[in-house]
């Protein structure tokens, strides 16, 4: 099966998820403001800030207007892998 190259956000979502899993980032933990981001992985912000939506959809980081991007949960599978959006029970 060939495998498809990945969006440069989606990248940096699961680099910033695998932080989140290692414990690098705890829960709680401020992200980097976006422009201080785009230094750090040498992308535009327009890459930043699709992968800080990405990080909410998955449900990892919430976003409070003029005070940052924290996180708020724990990755459920190991990046790249597909994201669950059903339940577990």
């Amino acid at each position: 099966m060939i495998e498809l190259p990945r969006y440069e956000y989606v990248k940096l979502a699961d680099a910033i998820a695998d932080d989140i899993a290692s414990g690098k980032l705890p829960q709680g933990a401020a992200l980097p403001g976006e422009r201080a981001m785009t230094q750090l992985h040498g992308v535009g912000l327009g890459t930043v800030r699709r992968a800080i939506v990405e990080l909410r959809k998955r449900g990892l980081v919430a976003t409070l207007p003029a005070k940052g991007t924290y996180v708020i949960g724990t990755p459920d599978a190991p990046a790249g892998a597909p994201h669950r959006n059903e339940s577990a029970d």
